[in-house]
Order: structure tokens, then sequence, then C-alpha cells
């Protein structure tokens, strides 16, 4: 993982979803890059994992449901308590749901916002202040869903829309307090949420076809952009939303020849 330009030690970071997928690149690469780190999730067996052999005093694994928002401001005060400063928030918990709207159920939608929007909203809303104070920063992970429509996904777009546009508005609206607010979008990754989509060349033809790099994605694909938002080098960036889709969302949609 191309993460040896950064340098975080001494900084704390916490990172939502932080024991499978995407969430567990990330939470390597600041490791890695000599930060201490704080990871959140529902199953404390991956969050432990994530953390092996990493010292008690740069780890912390702090199992919660980040869609509640009692859960979240005790994680964020845990947080604080243990550590003393929270320096750089990642959210990044997710959930995915596709499918006809009208084929939808009610809990799968009640799902899908509490763990997209609703954990975004408490995680922000506990952090922001705690940011302010370490004069830190914010990288939400939202999705190239999150910046236009795809067939049979309307549900799962708009609630990456929405953590978009949470992204952009907060940027604007603590930047005079000196936190930064960004956004990495990642089109098709693998990961756990998608493990059921077979791995055959045939069937990931037409996913790849729109890559013009020519493959799909990988979780140590994404960390290493999270890390740069994060980083004193994006020290003039807010309010980004920053694709890392091998170049997805640079086609008009339009077939190629």
């Amino acid at each position: 993982m191309a993460t040896s330009s950064f340098d975080f030690t001494g900084s704390v970071v916490l990172v939502t979803g932080g024991g499978s997928g995407i969430g567990l690149a990330i939470t390597r690469a600041f490791l890695d890059a000599g930060a201490t780190v704080a990871v959140t999730g529902r199953r404390r067996e991956k969050l432990e994992a994530a953390l092996e052999g990493v010292p008690a005093d740069r780890a912390a694994a702090l199992p919660a449901d980040v869609s509640d928002p009692a859960q979240v401001r005790q994680l964020v005060a845990d947080v604080v308590d243990r550590f003393g400063r929270i320096d750089v928030v990642v959210s990044n918990a997710a959930a995915y749901e596709s499918g006809e709207l009208t084929d939808l159920a009610d809990d799968a939608w009640e799902h899908l916002r509490a763990t997209n929007v609703d954990a975004f909203f408490h995680l922000a809303k506990a952090a922001l202040p705690v940011l302010a104070e370490s004069r830190g920063n914010l990288v939400a992970v939202s999705s190239v869903s999150g910046l236009r429509g795809d067939w049979g996904q309307a549900a799962y777009n708009a609630s990456k829309a929405a953590v978009t546009v949470f992204v952009q508005s907060l940027a604007l609206d603590w930047g005079g307090r000196g936190v930064r607010l960004n956004a990495v979008a990642p089109a098709f990754t693998f990961t756990e949420i998608n493990a059921d989509v077979p791995r055959d060349e045939a069937s990931l033809a037409p996913h790849v076809n729109r890559v013009p790099l020519g493959r799909i994605g990988e979780p140590e694909d994404i960390a290493p952009a999270v890390l740069f938002l994060a980083s004193e080098g994006a020290r003039y960036v807010t309010g980004a939303v920053l694709p890392v889709d091998g170049g997805t969302s640079a086609s008009t949609g339009q077939a190629h020849a």
C-alpha cells in the first residue's frame, strides 16, 4: 500500500466500520503511518483482528452501533477519555440494498438509511466539536453512486448522495472553526458487501467495461486517498468529493466503441 509518504505519528484516528473491507484497509493504513487508531463496528472479533499485534497504547477496539446516537456519543467520549483527543474521524460504516424501489421492503430502507445517513449525522454531531479542539478533520467514504443515478439502486444512491452533500455543507459550516470535511467516492470495490457477486471474468465484464483502468477496485486502492485527505498535504482541501474509481465517473455513460 502506498502510504509511506504519510506520517500520522501522534495523531488519534477513529474509523467506523473499521473491521472489514475498505474500513479495514483504512485502519491498517493509518496504523502503518504511525497513528493511534480506534475502530468501531458491530463485530468485536473483526475489530480485534484488525488491531492484532498493535500495542494497546496505539489501538482500541470499541464495538458500537453507529446508528444509535447514544452509542455514538459514548464512543466519541471513550476515544477522548482513552487517548486525550481525536484528530481524524473516518465515517466508513455502510450498508447496501439494491432492486426496484417498489420492491424494497420498508425495513430494508430503514436499515439502509440508519446505517448510511443517520450514522453519519450522529457521528458528525458528536465528533465535530472534538475535531474543532484539535483542528482536525473528517473523511467520509461516500460513493460514485452518491454523485449520479444507477439502475436498480435508487435507495442506496439517495443514501450516499445524502452523505456527499452533508460533507459539502458541513465543510462550509465548520471551516471557520478549523475543521476540514472531505469524502472519497469509490465505485464497485471488492468487499464483503458484494461477496455474492461472482468473481469470474464473464460475470465481472459488465463492471470492468466501465472502468478505464481495466480492473475492479480493491480496498487498498481507497485507503491512500483517505490518508491524503486527512493529511497535512490536504490542508487547503475541504468540501471535496474525490472519486477513487478507476475513472468510472469520467464517463458520460455512453457505450464505448
